[in-house]
């Protein structure tokens, strides 16, 4: 019998359980695959606290992005046979040895990237293909902020940017957070912990301030985002690792130089086929060429999800983790 974690009413890490789960056949356009790797992102706590809400109801399997082999096609499938290495990005359910999903989800894993580059990097990997090249095209020349340099997306999202020719500032919050991402494009890295990084950004770009800052943190972070950006920058609000931001009155974006403020999603930005096939190719291109480096820094058995909850949510990690079946 294949094993999942299930959760069957929001809580804490705790809610997390290990369990027997038959993934059942394949339907009409639908493909069984064997998960060889599974991503681990705060989008995963979010469906287990209930700060968003579960798609299917429960008990609900978290995961959003996954690699794996083919095992089964349903009817209709023609693009994909078994064998096939394969890996996604979709909203829940990838905390499983098997699962059923849409083929029209999967994407073919290049030669050159292995299982696990692919389980921990499409989530995070496309999210910063589409907020630095659709959200905000970044350019040789731009300056722009990135908050929690030294996670997941950040590690990417600094390399990328980096070969895009920007001047790259990042926020962490430890010495060795610092580190990892200066190790990986940032040219300046600020201790949020140690200092003022709204003083800091100002300082660093001479009062310029920054065409574009990206913000996962949220709450915590918001009103000193908004304060980083020059006249008719753009705030993209990706996450609220921290909380959602507060009742906000419009007004002020004018006030602070007639700024833009967008809350996107990668599953809208991938919605259709060709822009999920688009995003995934750009994102394996770099990888393969070397231009960003995909390094796992934490590994963890899939029956030990609640402690890389635990050590998510505890900022006990940095970059990336994957969960192993």
């Amino acid at each position: 019998m294949s094993k999942a974690i299930r959760v069957h009413a929001h809580g804490g890490p705790e809610v997390l359980t290990y369990e027997d789960a038959d993934p059942g056949r394949p339907g009409p356009g639908q493909v069984l695959v064997r998960h060889t790797a599974i991503g681990l992102n705060f989008i995963d706590v979010y469906f287990r606290t209930g700060l968003y809400p579960a798609p299917n109801g429960f008990p609900l399997v978290p995961g959003g992005e996954a690699a794996g082999v083919v095992m089964e096609l349903g009817e209709g499938v023609a693009d994909l046979k078994p064998g096939d290495r394969v890996a996604y990005a979709v909203g829940t359910g990838a905390y499983a040895e098997q699962r059923v999903i849409a083929a029209d989800r999967l994407v073919k894993v290049p030669e050159g990237v292995s299982d696990e580059q692919a389980a921990a990097m499409m989530l995070k990997g496309m999210t910063a293909e589409y907020l630095l090249r659709r959200t905000f095209q970044v350019t040789a020349g731009d300056t722009i902020l990135f908050h929690a340099a030294a996670g997941g997306v950040g590690l990417i999202a600094g390399q990328w940017a980096k070969h895009l020719g920007a001047t790259v500032i990042g926020t962490a919050g430890s010495a060795d957070k610092v580190a990892l991402a200066k190790a990986h494009g940032y040219d300046h890295v600020i201790n949020y912990r140690e200092k003022d990084f709204v003083a800091e950004v100002a300082t660093i770009t001479g009062g310029r301030k920054c065409a574009v800052v990206y913000d996962s943190v949220g709450k915590d972070t918001f009103e000193g985002s908004l304060d980083c950006l020059k006249p008719r920058g753009l705030l993209a609000l990706f996450g609220q690792s921290s909380g959602p931001v507060p009742l906000f009155n419009l007004g002020v974006l004018a006030q602070k130089g007639s700024l833009y403020v967008t809350r996107p999603s990668l599953f809208v930005y991938v919605a259709s086929r060709d822009d999920l096939e688009a995003s995934a190719n750009a994102l394996f291109d770099v990888v393969k060429k070397g231009i960003v480096d995909i390094k796992i820094n934490q590994r963890y058995a899939l029956k030990d999800a609640a402690k890389a909850h635990a050590d998510l949510e505890g900022r006990r990690t940095s970059g990336t983790t994957i969960l192993v079946p």
